[in-house]
């Protein structure tokens, strides 16, 4: 059994959406209810995570995009609203990723799971997007970089595309970024030919899933292509953003993989890693009635897989 963190923290539940937003704390309710439920709820260690300072997240965005979130409140885009105490939970949840690195890093954990809100892969260098402030995984990533991980590989099983961190590191040579999305759907972006640019040529690698697509294809990417994309970039840490809103009934997508084909999903990322650190993170998901236990699977797949 491998150790296990699951990094989560009550300022989560403060970044308020008005109601019946999809992106709601009641996400992150299930999520723990789900796991306290499970029969693994003693297996994992649980983690508190610590706050990012606005230095670390401006490693990714502008200076004055962190600075205008500080003050703002209200609606950054159509779809993300920014609450009193958005900015602070923020701050926490790329801190829960950088200190799940940290403790890796440490030989204190092998892999973890970050039950973080607000999610984070939609978010640009300059502007808040699809209910994203801060982009985690991407914070993460020069975070662990920082610390010795020269090649970092993300893995971006989300139903949305994740422009946000597509583009923070499309023409950086270093960081391998792959997603599985469907497609046509919102934000538009991840077609095939989208493969980096400049010295990051190569290093970024779409898969657009039609609606309707089941787990068969699913699998046929996370069983067959990832694990050679991965031997063949040579990374030194495995990132995850972790969506689920790919599971059958989501109510913001067409994609039909049952809970059995999301804890494949995550094994078949746990084998292409082959026994390097991982660290997966919370993006979408809003179906509150299985949410628990979708994110329950996993980490059962991250404590037992090889």
């Amino acid at each position: 059994m491998k150790r296990v963190g699951l990094i989560y923290d009550e300022i989560y539940l403060k970044h308020e959406t008005p109601k019946h937003h999809p992106e709601c704390k009641e996400r992150l309710i299930a999520i723990i209810n789900g796991i306290n439920r499970s029969e693994i709820h003693d297996k994992v260690i649980k983690i508190r995570p610590r706050k990012a300072s606005p230095d670390e997240i401006k490693t990714v965005h502008t200076p004055e995009y962190v600075e205008r979130m500080g003050r703002f409140t209200g609606y950054a885009d159509p779809d993300t609203y920014v609450s009193e105490h958005s900015y602070e939970a923020a701050l926490y949840a790329a801190g829960g990723v950088l200190r799940a690195i940290e403790l890796v890093k440490e030989g204190r954990l092998d892999r973890a799971f970050c039950a973080v809100r607000p999610p984070g892969h939609h978010a640009e260098a300059d502007r808040a997007m699809g209910f994203c402030i801060f982009n985690n995984v991407a914070v993460g990533t020069r975070g662990a970089q920082k610390l010795g991980y020269k090649k970092v590989f993300i893995v971006d099983f989300d139903v949305h595309h994740g422009n946000g961190t597509q583009h923070m590191f499309y023409d950086d040579p270093t960081v391998f970024y792959m997603s599985t999305h469907q497609s046509p759907l919102y934000p538009g972006t991840g077609a095939e030919y989208e493969r980096g640019a400049g010295a990051g040529v190569g290093t970024n690698y779409n898969v657009p899933m039609p609606p309707g697509t089941g787990v068969k294809q699913y699998l046929r990417v996370y069983r067959d292509i990832l694990p050679q994309i991965m031997d063949n970039f040579g990374p030194d840490i495995v990132l995850v953003s972790a969506g689920y809103d790919l599971y059958t009934g989501d109510p913001l997508a067409n994609i039909n993989v049952s809970k059995d084909g999301i804890q494949s999903i995550a094994g078949g990322i746990i084998s292409a890693a082959k026994g390097l650190p991982l660290v997966f993170s919370l993006e979408g998901g809003y179906n509150l009635e299985d949410l628990g236990e979708l994110a329950a699977l996993t980490l059962k797949e991250l404590l037992y897989s090889e």
